[in-house]
């Protein structure tokens, strides 16, 4: 009984690890998610007439 008792509190651990990593990874994502939508917006946009083909 007592073993058992260690396991689940180790299986207990690592999830609880393995949610808080989980949590991070998609925090940082929207994070990052955000600022592209930013750096993305129109009014970051500034047009080149050198880098557009030419219309033939």
């Amino acid at each position: 009984m007592d073993t058992i008792k260690k396991i689940c509190k180790i299986v207990a651990i690592v999830v609880a690890i393995a949610a808080a990593v989980a949590g991070i990874v998609l925090f940082v994502k929207k994070l990052n998610e955000k600022k592209n939508a930013e750096a993305d917006s129109e009014e970051n946009y500034v047009s080149c007439s050198c880098c557009e083909a030419p219309v033939q």
